[in-house]
């Protein structure tokens, strides 16, 4: 049967390709996949992680299919692309689907409201054209035209287009801000009848109505009815939307308005309070809430303890977040891969290796599958701790277990061998990782930048970096500022300059970080006067500066024999509401001993321990040597003395000259012995 098919397709073959034929593309045309199925076949195996331009193609793909795709097929290629976040990208292939004619539905405009919300841009809509249906209605609700935004959704069922939650709460939010409460009730008896559950904005909407027109008491009626009907899914609903919008008390007091009334909350009730609690990093409330469960016989689910154990993790109180998992073992509630995970983060951020390896052995005893998670917190920690060999081993154990590592598994094994300047390997692992359709991002791109710089390979740095920009990976301030430094400290001052220009071209706003490596950069390669033009620049825009900034610019000035020019730099710290440090001070220091000008600088060093800065080795150290230099032998001595009183010693550049100066008789055998003889405590 095979055969006769080959020999049947070779014949069609050779009649298409007959001589003489001017249909050359039929071939071609015939064995490519039709475009609806294609698409379709797309659509039905996920849109999950969908990049740009793979999202566009698929779209140009579905407009050039016939017949049309329906609005359903489109509103999957819309939802798909919302979920990552590539919100105007939804908007505008909506508004080029409008073009063709082909009409939206419901969903399809819900998509496009919550893309607008996302992107703070309600307004648009009416900026976005005529928009019938629900974004008129939209529209018309926020420019307070709720009679027009009424008669619209009237108008709805007639045509067809059915209500749903979404619709019945804009009638509703309508009528409650024309003061129409009766007829916003109305409203929400027909969101009953139709079988629709009311969610928070539902409840929220009725009872700020009722607040709206004075009717305080009916919105705390209207709630104290649903206690009394013991309206469960209701009130936890309304609590969930309380702890939504912050209003912690007001939920705990509506809790306890329930137990008054015999109304007893369950996990579903407390869930979202202690939720909101841990997230605010209140642990000791959260705590207290949860033994006010125990009192009131509400066992906690698993879900209320994992969300405990997190926030106790996160806050380093491993202690307390071990106490609490054996708590709930002991209660009978089963810790799941999430309580794992959680604990084994904890446990890996204290470097407790092998409390954390021990546990995730008991997860797997207990059939517990590790997943993913697990793996990369133990993998990132023992890569940052340097134990790359357990990271491998590890990783080993994850693909021997069926368990697909992410770009997080990844990056980190990356960072561990370009840690060992094992780069071949590490280029190895993205060429890896990208075979197994793991896509590098730009941490994943920046660890390898980064370590190329560190090592001086600040070239190999660049050629990784357009690499990226040609894979679609759009560079960040960090990639950009990291390779600014490499440029800067190997002496190609004018390609750094170059980057920073491209990095603002690219709309890539430079932070804090990048002007300090630049104007280091600038003041290094002697080339002052265009740093300060940028500090000018910096300090027009209002860029909240820091005494880091200014400590560059007074070296660089120091460097540049503009030591006056600095002192006075120094002197109006205070205006710009700025604090020297002691490397400003050590730098200040430094220079004046460099000028000459010693009395100045033991002025300005009396200064720094007035102003509660304690002198470092480096402080003292620098003005030994100056007076040394000088000739001031007496004021070295005592200087030294003084130093060692505080717990410091000399260091090998006043050794240095300390030797020269014996070498040439400047100095005798007793200022060595000084100098080398036991120091005093500094607290003493």
């Amino acid at each position: 049967m095979m055969m006769k098919v080959q020999r049947q397709s070779g014949l069609t073959t050779s009649r298409l390709v007959r001589p003489g034929s001017h249909e050359t593309g039929t071939l071609r045309k015939c064995f490519l996949p039709k475009p609806m199925s294609c698409y379709r076949e797309r659509l039905r195996s996920g849109l999950v992680g969908i990049r740009k331009d793979d999202a566009v193609a698929l779209f140009q793909t579905m407009i050039g299919s016939r017949p049309l795709p329906t609005v359903i097929d489109f509103s999957k290629l819309f939802s798909g692309i919302a979920k990552t976040k590539q919100h105007p990208l939804v908007l505008d292939l909506c508004k080029r689907m409008e073009m063709k004619g082909i009409s939206y539905n419901l969903y399809t405009l819900n998509i496009m409201i919550n893309c607008f919300c996302r992107l703070r841009r309600l307004g648009g809509f009416c900026n976005a054209g005529r928009w019938d249906d629900g974004s008129q209605l939209l529209w018309d609700m926020i420019t307070k035209q709720y009679d027009l935004a009424l008669s619209l959704c009237k108008q709805m069922e007639p045509s067809g287009v059915a209500h749903n939650v979404y619709t019945l709460n804009i009638m509703i939010n309508c009528f409650c801000r024309r003061r129409k409460l009766g007829s916003a009730f109305s409203v929400f008896g027909k969101m009953l009848k139709l079988g629709y559950e009311p969610d928070t904005i539902t409840f929220s909407t009725l009872i700020n109505g009722l607040s709206l027109v004075g009717k305080v008491s009916e919105a705390v009626e209207l709630v104290d009815r649903m206690v009394e009907m013991k309206a469960y899914h209701i009130l936890n609903t309304i609590v969930n939307g309380l702890c939504l919008q912050d209003r912690l008390s007001e939920a705990m007091e509506l809790i306890d308005r329930m137990v008054e009334n015999g109304c007893q909350p369950d996990h579903f009730t407390y869930g979202p309070i202690l939720n909101r609690m841990c997230k605010s990093g209140n642990t000791a409330l959260v705590l207290d809430l949860l033994r006010k469960m125990e009192h009131r016989k509400v066992k906690p689910q698993v879900v209320i303890y994992n969300i405990i154990i997190d926030r106790l993790c996160k806050d380093g109180s491993l202690e307390d977040s071990l106490s609490l998992f054996n708590e709930m073992e002991t209660n009978g509630t089963k810790a799941d891969v999430f309580t794992y995970n959680s604990l084994i983060e904890g446990l890996c951020s204290i470097g407790r290796w092998d409390d954390s390896v021990q546990l995730l052995r008991d997860m797997i005893t207990r059939e517990i599958t590790p997943d993913v998670v697990t793996f990369n917190s133990l993998i990132g920690s023992l890569v940052k701790e340097g134990k790359l060999t357990e990271a491998q081993d590890l990783y080993n154990e994850m693909i021997t277990r069926g368990i697909d590592p992410n770009t997080i598994t990844y990056n980190s094994l990356i960072y561990g061998l370009c840690n060992e300047k094992r780069f071949d390997e590490a280029n190895q692992m993205m060429d890896l990782m990208v075979s197994k359709g793991c896509d590098p991002n730009i941490v994943t791109y920046s660890i390898l930048v980064n370590v190329y710089c560190k090592s001086k390979l600040v070239d190999e740095g660049m050629k990784l970096f357009r690499k990226m920009s040609l894979r679609g990976v759009v560079a960040n301030t960090v990639t950009y500022s990291t390779l600014i430094q490499g440029f800067c400290q190997s002496g190609q001052l004018n390609v750094a300059k170059e980057l920073f220009q491209e990095m603002v071209s690219q709309g890539i706003h430079p932070d804090i970080v990048t002007y300090k490596i630049l104007l280091d950069g600038l003041c290094d390669n002697e080339e002052l006067e265009e740093a300060l033009e940028i500090l000018e620049k910096m300090e027009k825009s209002k860029m909240e500066l820091d005494i880091g900034i200014y400590t560059i610019i007074i070296h660089g000035m120091c460097n540049a024999s503009k030591v006056d020019d600095a002192w006075d730099l120094l002197c109006s710290l205070p205006l710009k509401r700025v604090k020297p440090n002691i490397r400003t001070y050590n730098i200040m220091i430094g220079g004046l001993c460099k000028k000459g000008s010693l009395s100045e600088a033991r002025l300005l060093f009396r200064t720094m321990k007035e102003d509660g800065y304690e002198p470092d080795s480096c402080t003292w150290n620098t003005l030994i040597r100056a007076h040394l230099r000088g000739g001031d032998v007496a004021t070295s001595a005592n200087l030294i003395e003084e130093m060692k009183r505080c717990g410091f010693s000399s260091d090998a550049s006043t050794v240095k000259i300390v030797m020269d100066m014996l070498s040439s008789g400047e100095l005798d055998k007793s200022f060595l012995n000084m100098l080398s003889g036991p120091f005093g405590d500094k607290s003493s």
